[in-house]
Order: C-alpha cells, then structure tokens, then sequence
C-alpha cells in the first residue's frame, strides 16, 4: 500500500512533463512552420555542372527547395548573361535546362521569382550562381612524319598531343570520345575510337574494305555518320557515297554499321548533316532530292524538301537549315517545310562562299573581293543577321585562302581555317585534301576581337569536314 502510494505522484509528474515537453516540441513544430510558411520557398540545395555546360546542351541547374512548389514557368527565370532554357517543376526541385553550351570562362547567375509553395504564404525569389571553366579544343595537324590530335587551350598556351597515326582523314570529338578516320597504306579507311585523352582505343566495324567520306557527329547519343565507298567499283557494281551511322558506345564495339535507308532509284548521298537535338537526317542524293530521314526509330520515314545542290547547315539548338540552290540560298524550317531566301548582307561587297549558321540566329559568311582583272584583293567574314545587318568580324588578304569556317557550340567564337600563301602552298593527296600550311584564326565575336591562332584544322566545334577553299 505505502509503496502504491509513494508511485503515483512520480508517475503523474513523469506523464505531466512528457505532456509538456510534448506541447513545446508542438509549438515549436508549429511556430517553424509558421516560419516558413511566413518566409515562403527557400533554397536547400543546388546543383549543376559548369564543365558539362561549356561543352554540350542540355546541362541543368537543380534548385531544390524546402516546400513542395507551385509549377514555374519560364515568365518567371531569368538567366543573366541571357541565354536559351526551358524549365520544369517535379514536388520541390525546379530545374533550368541550357538549350545551347554555356559561355567559358563566365560568371552566371539564375534567378527565379514569384516562386510559391503548396503550404501557402508569401511567394519568394530562388537565385543560384556559378562560374564556367575555360575551353580545350582539338585540332588536327598533319606533318610528313605523321599525323597528330592536339588538345590544345584556346589560347594556344598549352597543348599536348593525344592521338598520333601515320595517316589521319579527319576525326571528331563527341562529349566523351574522339573518333578518327585513318588510311592503312592499301588506302582502306579504318574508323578508331578512343577517350578524350587519346586512351584506350578501340576500332569500329567498317562496312566493308573502302574509304569514308565525310564524318559527322551527332550532338547526342554518341552517334557518328559517314559515306562508305567500296573500294572495287567498276562496271560490276559496288556501294557508292552510301551513308551509315554507328554509335560509339563501348556496349555496342562490335555491333555493325547502319546503313540509312533512302528512297527511289538514286541512293548516293552528295550532302548530309544529322538534325540538332533528334535523330532525324537531312540528306541531299546525287540528283538533288532533299530528303528528311533518319536512322532508329526515324528510319524509312522520309519527308521531301524539294531540290537543292549544297548543305550548308543547321545551326545547333535549331531546326532551320541553310541549303544552296542554282536560284541562290534558302533557309529550311524542317519543322514544317517552309522555305524562304537567305537575306543578302548589307553593306559587304564581294562574292559570297559557303554560310555557317549560328546558335540562335544569323550566319557567318566570307566574302571574297575580285577586282577587273580577276585578281583577289582579299576575303572579309562577316556575321550577318537574318534582316542583313552585317558585321565585319575578320579579313585575310588576296594572298591567302580561308578553307572553313566553324561556330563554336556556344556561339561566342568563330573558328576560320586559313591557307597562307595559297600559290605557293600546294595541298597534300590524302582523300580530304588539305594545304600543306594551314592555320585556325580564333575570333571573339562579343569583342570582334582574334583570341588565338593554332596550327592545324578540323577544330572540333567543326560539325563536318572542309568543303572548299573560299
């Protein structure tokens, strides 16, 4: 009984503090949530990847926040320096997708307003920064005691040789892989592929003994293209200029090549480029049909475009290419087939060479100045913009040649690829001939400033291979 007694009061006094304790941890859950909901979405984390950024489209920045979030619509971002994005909302994460590689060596800032929780109050303004590396770039150099890929800064300063072959065509760079193009001494091609270190190498599957023409990447899923030739052609027969893709993908090292299918009785392919951001093709056949194809899902499933006798290209993040007819230059929505001419530039004389389309809009074009006598005075490039307005970015004298011109992914650069000396400066006599001497002029084009100049060609912003000396 006594014992009875002397428990019961520490038992109500156990359960009254438990009760009390209960109660403040209650008041404090409340009063934080009060808190936050008086303060509205903040910032928990974010994520991004500035190295992936300045190298390919489609890097993210995560913002992840401590309510759940109202959907955010592109209204309410801003992106500063500006550049393209789409943005979506998933419980409490908003993500801000680049359309476009980012700008090296830039400070960003992403900014996000109005931005409101499913718990109700006030609305609040998310912001995130981050800095952007410097750019590497590769460029091929070709020398009687071989050939070599440089990684190479874009100022010049530092460069390393990461692939060596005693006969290079060409190569490109994905976002983790170089592959080259190389001749054995029967002239047969070979397609090799390595890391971006020039590690690890690998060869591909050809679709028979023959050359390849043309290579080509496209800007996802680690997918490369090229015309095949065999090497007997003759009066028997052969594959002549037929297009193929293979993927570059260590699961698919032994798989074969792809041939691309193509409609009617004239399957060779004169010009192709893949599509940005899809797997669709845009191909142009020995009798100047321009068809819209595909490889995978696409394949067989061609849409006529009319005629045309050049490519010059489809901007990245676009959809709109810029062809060469007889009658002169047109731009392709290949969205929806339409067709209207390229605007001539103002204020820039001389004849026009092949266009580089630009991320976002305009073009790049030389334009070569011939007096009287059919003497060449010189080239000016200049970006004109799709009403005309035109800006000299670059000129070479009448001596020299440009061979090619190259946007880098962002748009922040141009690449011209130039012979000196073009007299005297003969080319070699690999299938993809180049001139013995040729360099890559590096153009600001924020600054209309030249950042560099490198020895050698195919930089890797280049989509495909020199196409002729303007």
């Amino acid at each position: 009984m006594s014992t009875e007694r002397t428990t019961r009061p520490g038992r109500r006094a156990f359960w009254t503090g438990f009760a009390v304790v209960g109660l403040v941890l209650a008041g404090v859950s409340a009063a934080g949530a009060a808190v936050s909901g008086l303060q509205g979405p903040r910032v928990t984390s974010a994520v991004t990847d500035p190295a992936a950024g300045v190298e390919a489209s489609g890097s993210r920045v995560i913002l992840t926040t401590n309510q759940m979030l109202h959907k955010v619509t592109p209204a309410q971002v801003t992106v500063t320096p500006a550049t393209p994005f789409t943005v979506d909302t998933s419980g409490r994460s908003v993500g801000v997708r680049f359309t476009l590689p980012l700008h090296d060596r830039t400070h960003y800032t992403v900014r996000i307003s109005a931005v409101t929780g499913y718990g109700g109050g006030p609305d609040s303004t998310l912001t995130t920064s981050f800095d952007t590396p410097s750019l590497d770039v590769y460029v091929l150099q070709r020398s009687s005691s071989g050939d070599a890929i440089v990684r190479t800064s874009l100022d010049g300063k530092q460069s390393r040789v990461v692939f060596r072959n005693p006969h290079i065509e060409d190569f490109r760079a994905t976002s983790s892989h170089l592959v080259a193009s190389v001749s054995d001494q029967g002239g047969n091609a070979h397609l090799i592929v390595t890391d971006l270190d020039g590690k690890h190498a690998r060869e591909l599957i050809m679709p028979g003994q023959g050359t390849i023409l043309d290579l080509q990447m496209a800007d996802k899923g680690e997918l490369i293209g090229y015309t095949y030739s065999d090497a007997s052609l003759g009066s028997t027969g052969g594959r002549e200029s037929m297009l193929f893709t293979s993927s570059l993908k260590d699961s698919a090292a032994r798989e074969k090549p792809e041939e691309v299918p193509v409609s009617g009785t004239e399957h060779r392919i004169a010009d192709w480029r893949f599509v940005p951001d899809t797997d669709r093709i845009l191909l142009l056949t020995y009798d100047g049909r321009l068809l819209l194809g595909g490889s995978g899902a696409s394949a067989g499933k061609e849409t006529q475009l009319g005629t045309g006798s050049q490519i010059d290209g489809i901007a990245r993040g676009s959809s709109k290419a810029v062809i060469e007819r007889p009658d002169g230059y047109f731009t392709i929505d290949l969205t929806n087939g339409k067709q209207v001419p390229l605007a001539g530039a103002k204020g820039i004389p001389g004849t026009m060479g092949f266009t580089t389309p630009l991320p976002q809009a305009g073009t790049a074009r030389p334009y070569a100045q011939i007096d009287a006598s059919g003497n060449a005075q010189g080239t000016t490039v200049a970006v004109v913009a799709d009403d005309g307005k035109s800006t000299p970015v670059f000129s070479i004298p009448g001596t020299d040649a440009i061979v090619q011109t190259c946007s880098s992914p962002s748009g922040r650069y141009l690449a011209m690829i130039v012979t000196p000396d073009v007299v005297n400066n003969p080319f070699d006599s690999y299938a993809l001939p180049m001139p013995h001497k040729v360099f890559t002029h590096i153009v600001d084009l924020g600054t209309k400033t030249e950042v560099s100049t490198l020895k050698g060609f195919a930089i890797s912003w280049c989509e495909v291979p020199p196409q002729a000396v303007q």
